[in-house]
């Protein structure tokens, strides 16, 4: 039996709701290993992954590609399929996938109260221990802490089928991937490597692109400019020729004329213009064949405000319930108006319950807090689409250039029927934004994120003049942002019992 692969010929692919196609065209081989697939914040990425597991059927064209695929989905609302199996079974590979992942039993039966990474690891484990064919993963490593991220790293690396990973990792696709796949609406390019070295050739290909485009235009402006002079002398010459306006009785006149006429000595400025019209035509054809991609402008920023009271948040030192008999244990904790407070810890330590105790209890007018959750679910982002859409005037202007400048096209977005993760969250920060917030909560503000966009809001964030308040296992993110760490510790003689500590 032969290896299998994925193979997509002449492949077209609209939603129903879209302004333009999200694929046209496209014919691709896929083969056993691990594939990158990579692209900005509603470019089709998803997309790809579910036309290429058969979950979605194309437009036009044809997907050929193995029966046992399966597609593992950013979410993690849902218990994932056969996981009591999984935890039930008793083999020597399943045992040590569990421990690898750091599994536990006893989550088969609190599933509501694992963290979203405890479930994104569950999620992964069970993928993995089914073994199919073909593996489409989208974003594995959102919600993870640092050592999960190696976990899942060396987990999938045992995967030896054909594995699609959707994924702003850099590292994770340097580290496992043999090849990108960039999705660039509405072709899909294929670069060796990792995203590392594939973004290294685009940033090539479009340096190349942009040296013809600019020598074919420079060539097709001077054409132009001859064959306007060009056409000057063969206007000329057929006034020269034209009889129009000679007296009848004028027959030397009339006489010089067809001798003109059957010399053709002035019809050669005509034969040269069109000589000319031809060139300038085919440079025309070469400069459109030259197809630059568009680059959009990007960054933001963010119109907070100081508040004028002394503390947006004071917290008498307690305890918070975080399932399964665990809690959380703090001090006091005070929040000012210019504080940039960072929130550690290991997945399942309560940073997410935390903050949400901390938003129902801040000090500022509801209007004023711009609160970004760590996940959203499909229904709650149905309700952020239907607020931006009945955005009017200036705020309606405004969230579109914040959506534009995080590197989403806004009128493909407020068209979509479903919005992804990334850009759901960019529509609920540009939504807040126009409120001028006081202070900014995000869980994870990096996740299902893109890469320019993640570097666009740290860039925005380090310059709004507001608090903020962010959860995140992304180190330099929170060191370029925060200036004081609320720290969560496990306790070393207890795995029940978490501390914080403020520094």
């Amino acid at each position: 039996m032969g290896k299998p692969f994925i193979r997509l010929r002449h492949v077209f692919f609209t939603y129903p709701s879209a302004p333009e196609p999200i694929f046209q065209d496209i014919s691709l081989h896929i083969s056993p290993g691990w594939s990158g697939v990579v692209g900005a914040n509603g470019t089709g990425k998803t997309t790809f992954l579910k036309l290429s597991t058969g979950i979605l059927d194309p437009d036009k064209g044809h997907i050929e590609y193995p029966r046992d695929s399966l597609y593992c989905q950013q979410r993690t609302d849902n218990v994932p399929h056969k996981f009591n199996e999984f935890i039930l079974t008793d083999s020597k590979e399943t045992s040590v996938l569990r421990s690898m992942l750091n599994i536990q039993d006893d989550w088969i039966k609190r599933w509501t109260t694992l963290s979203h990474g405890e479930r994104k690891r569950t999620q992964i484990g069970v993928a993995l221990w089914l073994d199919p064919e073909v593996l489409a993963l989208d974003e594995p490593t959102n919600h993870i802490d640092s050592d999960a991220r190696v976990d899942i790293t060396n987990a999938l690396h045992s995967f030896h089928g054909i594995g699609l990973l959707v994924s702003h990792d850099r590292e994770l696709l340097d580290t496992l991937c043999q090849q990108c796949l960039f999705i660039e609406p509405p072709k899909v390019i294929l670069r060796p490597g990792g995203i590392t070295k594939g973004m290294e050739i685009a940033k090539h290909e479009h340096a190349t692109l942009q040296k013809q485009y600019m020598l074919r235009k420079r060539v097709h402006k001077k054409l132009k400019r001859e064959a306007t002079r060009r056409r000057e002398i063969a206007n000329q010459s057929d006034k020269r020729r034209s009889k129009r306006g000679l007296a009848k009785r004028d027959h030397d006149a009339r006489e010089k004329k067809d001798r003109a006429r059957v010399t053709g000595k002035d019809g050669v400025g005509g034969k040269l213009l069109r000589q000319m019209d031809g060139r300038l035509k085919q440079a025309q054809y070469q400069l459109e064949t030259i197809q630059v991609k568009k680059q959009y402008t990007l960054g933001i920023g963010l119109p907070g405000s100081l508040s004028k009271r002394n503390f947006l948040l004071k917290m008498s030192a307690n305890s918070l319930a975080l399932g399964d008999q665990k809690r959380l244990y703090y001090p006091e904790l005070i929040i000012k108006a210019t504080d940039r407070i960072a929130i550690t810890g290991p997945n399942g330590s309560g940073k997410s319950t935390l903050i949400r105790s901390i938003v129902k209890v801040l000090n500022v007018p509801r209007e004023h807090i711009t609160y970004i959750p760590q996940e959203i679910d499909a229904k709650q982002s149905q309700n952020i689409l239907t607020r931006a859409r009945e955005l009017t005037g200036d705020r309606l202007g405004y969230l579109m250039t914040i959506v534009s400048r995080l590197g989403s096209r806004p009128h493909r977005l407020l068209s979509s029927s479903n919005p992804s993760p990334g850009e759901t969250r960019k529509l609920l920060l540009a939504i807040g934004m126009t409120y001028t917030p006081r202070i900014i909560v995000m869980d994870e503000p990096t996740n299902h994120m893109d890469l320019p966009s993640i570097e666009c809001l740290e860039q925005a964030l380090l310059e709004c003049t507001c608090s903020l308040l962010l959860v995140s296992h992304d180190k330099r993110f929170l060191e370029n942002l925060t200036e004081k760490t609320w720290n969560i510790i496990r306790e070393s003689h207890s795995d029940k019992k978490y501390m914080m500590h403020v520094r």
